[in-house]
C-alpha cells in the first residue's frame, strides 16, 4: 500500500470546538500534515489564538466563531468555509458539553443542565453535518467523524446526560453512514477514553484518572497523540472502505 493512501494534505477539515484541547491538537496535526483546518469554535478569541499558532509554523487556517448549537451561526460558519476555500472535504464533530460537568447522580441533574448538553453534543452535531452535506454531494464524497466516547459501552455513572448524548452520537453515525453512502460520504464515529489536555475537568481527579488507567490494557494515560492517528486515518484514502463504525481508542478500556 502506496503512502498516498494516508495522505490529508490540501484537505480542507472543518473542526468544531478546535479553540482548545482535543479539538486544538487535531488542528494542529492536519496542519502539520498538510490539511486546511477550518478552527469552528464558540469561543472567537481562542479560534484565532489556535489559528495563529498554525500559521505560525507555516501552515494554513482559517477561525470563524461559530455556536453549533445555533442553524444560522453553523451555515455562516460553512458558507465562509466555502467562500474562502471552495469545498468541504472533512468534517470533524469534536464541539461538546463534557469538562464543565460536575459528576452527580442522573436524579440530581439540573434540567436545564440536561437540556444544553443535549442541544450541543447531539444537536450541534446534526446540525453541523446538515451543513456540509450539500458541498461533499456537490463534490462527488466527502467524510464525517462524530466523536462519541469510551463511556458509552461502560455505562459511566455520575455524567448520565453526556454519556446518553454520546451514545446519540453511535446511532446518528449508523443512519448518516446508510443515508449518505449513495453519496460516497463515509461516516464514522471515534470513541476516545478519558484524555488529557490543558483543559480542567469539574468531575475529574487524581483518583479518577487513576482508576481509569488500571481500568485499561495499556496502563497509562490517554494523550491527544493518541487519537491522531485514528482521526486522520478515517480522514484518509486508507479507510475508503470503512463507514458506519465507532472505533474505540482508549487502550483496551473498553472493546467492542
Amino acid at each position: 500500500m502506496s503512502n498516498d493512501r494516508f495522505d490529508v494534505s490540501d484537505q480542507v477539515v472543518i473542526i468544531t470546538g478546535a479553540g482548545q484541547g482535543i479539538g486544538r491538537e487535531y488542528a494542529h496535526a492536519f496542519a502539520e500534515a498538510g490539511a486546511i483546518p477550518i478552527v469552528a469554535e464558540l469561543n472567537g478569541q481562542n479560534a484565532h489564538k489556535v489559528a495563529a499558532e498554525i500559521e505560525g509554523k507555516g501552515g494554513k487556517a482559517l477561525a470563524v466563531e461559530t455556536d453549533v448549537g445555533s442553524e444560522e451561526s453553523v451555515d455562516a460558519m460553512v458558507a465562509q468555509t466555502l467562500d474562502m476555500h471552495g469545498r468541504i472535504d472533512v468534517l470533524i464533530n469534536n464541539a461538546a458539553i463534557f469538562s464543565v460537568l460536575p459528576r452527580r447522580g442522573f436524579d440530581d441533574i439540573p434540567l436545564d443542565e440536561w437540556n444544553r448538553v443535549m442541544h450541543v453534543n447531539i444537536t450541534g452535531s446534526y446540525l453541523c453535518a446538515k451543513a456540509v452535506v450539500p458541498a461533499m454531494r456537490q463534490a462527488g464524497g466527502g467524510r464525517i467523524i462524530n466523536i462519541s466516547s469510551g463511556t458509552v459501552p461502560q455505562g459511566k455513572t455520575g455524567l448520565m446526560h453526556y454519556v446518553t448524548s454520546k451514545a446519540a452520537i453511535v446511532g446518528m453515525t449508523r443512519v448518516m453512514a446508510r443515508e449518505l453512502g449513495d453519496d460516497n460520504i463515509n461516516v464514522n464515529a471515534v470513541m476516545p477514553g478519558y484524555t488529557e489536555t490543558e483543559v480542567q475537568h469539574a468531575g475529574m481527579n487524581d483518583g479518577g484518572r487513576q482508576a481509569v488507567q488500571d481500568m485499561r490494557i495499556l496502563k497509562r494515560r490517554e494523550t491527544p497523540d493518541d487519537l491522531i492517528g485514528t482521526v486522520m486515518f478515517l480522514a484518509s484514502p486508507a479507510s475508503a472502505f470503512i463507514t458506519g463504525q465507532s472505533v474505540a481508542c482508549c487502550g483496551g478500556e473498553v472493546m467492542l
